[in-house]
């Protein structure tokens, strides 16, 4: 007899987007949202205030809820990224964020997708859809591209700046679960952010975590990893706190801009470089293509009962319409019951975790 989880819903095809949520909202939200519909076969509930969001609906075609994949839901306040989390939160009770993750904990939705203000979505998520059994930190996982054919899951990436070893281990079944799932990686491996290869070497918060990440069952760990390996490839999985992880996360951002930028001066420097550019434009593109973070829409939050995934202030409607992407692909291989199911057997019991 299947024994149904605690978190498994039935799926409706619908995604929850807030349409206030980027440096550029409405606009991004509702060409991202109509390539999704388009493109992926989901139907997407746009979030926001009306009197900005309609208009820019009707100038696309939309003839109302329905039209087109797309249903609109009023929200009439605004979360801003400047805004005090915990004030704004507490306050805001008619805010995009807030009624978007309502409806998804209402079943109205399969997950919802914001590119606002982190923070807020985080613990908006918290609050309102709840922690997964076992789960005592949500971990936001990016997607880090890698000199192989496959990026590295990189958490937590900024949900929680101070962690202890137990949230370490959490992450690294989360982790897994969704390189198993969404990825496909049959056989994830998982490393531990450190500052060399031996157990004996890191801070505190790495040498207690160690024993119990080596400890898990159903999880191939290969231990200490440094940061020269995120780029390699060879780790499918990396754990590390929220701190360091972000600060990973914006140094591979901005490296890779900075890349970017040089490789195109220098190819458009001389005539040479100008003729040589154009016969290798098609390799340009395609790694172009693997570093542009819109790829991946966003990092998606770990932990929680349904799926969140969190984008860039500066988002595009590519960036929004893979976000979206990203939370059919996390629902219809049902993670999060994976990740419940990976805490529930794990050889650590969920009192010692």
């Amino acid at each position: 007899m299947r024994i149904q989880s605690q978190n498994e819903t039935r799926l409706t095809g619908k995604v929850v987007l807030d349409a206030m949520g980027s440096d550029h909202a409405p606009h991004v939200e509702i060409d991202g949202a109509l390539a999704a519909t388009r493109d992926l076969g989901v139907q997407v509930i746009l979030v926001g205030q009306a009197h900005k969001v309609e208009p820019e609906l009707r100038r696309c075609g939309w003839r109302g809820d329905g039209d087109r994949g797309i249903e609109l839901v009023e929200a009439a306040e605004v979360i801003a990224m400047d805004d005090p989390v915990a004030t704004a939160v507490r306050r805001k009770k008619k805010s995009s964020l807030r009624i978007g993750t309502k409806l998804v904990s209402d079943g109205r939705g399969d997950g919802f997708v914001s590119a606002g203000n982190t923070g807020a979505a985080m613990a908006t998520a918290m609050m309102v859809l709840g922690m997964l059994p076992g789960v005592d930190r949500p971990g936001l996982a990016a997607m880090i591209p890698t000199k192989a054919a496959k990026p590295t899951l990189l958490l937590d990436v900024g949900a929680n700046s101070e962690c202890k070893p137990h949230h370490l281990a959490q992450f690294a079944i989360m982790g897994d679960a969704y390189s198993r799932s969404v990825l496909g990686t049959l056989n994830p491996s998982v490393g531990l952010m450190s500052i060399g290869e031996e157990e004996a070497k890191g801070n505190d918060l790495t040498k207690e975590a160690f024993p119990l990440l080596r400890e898990l069952d159903n999880i191939n760990f290969v231990g200490n990893v440094e940061g020269r390996d995120v780029f390699s490839g060879e780790v499918d999985v990396i754990v590390t706190d929220g701190f360091t992880g972000n600060v990973m996360l914006k140094l591979s951002e901005g490296l890779t801009e900075a890349m970017l930028a040089m490789l195109k001066r220098e190819l458009t420097a001389t005539a040479v470089t100008k003729a040589g550019a154009v016969l290798a434009k098609p390799a340009f593109q395609k790694i172009k293509k693997r570093l542009d973070y819109t790829e991946y829409g966003g990092a998606p939050l770990l932990g929680v009962r349904s799926i969140v995934v969190i984008g860039h202030g500066r988002s595009n409607a590519r960036a929004i319409r893979n976000a979206i992407r990203s939370v059919k692909e996390f629902s219809e291989h049902r993670t999060a019951e994976r990740i419940e199911k990976g805490i529930a057997t794990s050889s650590q019991s969920v009192a010692y975790l």
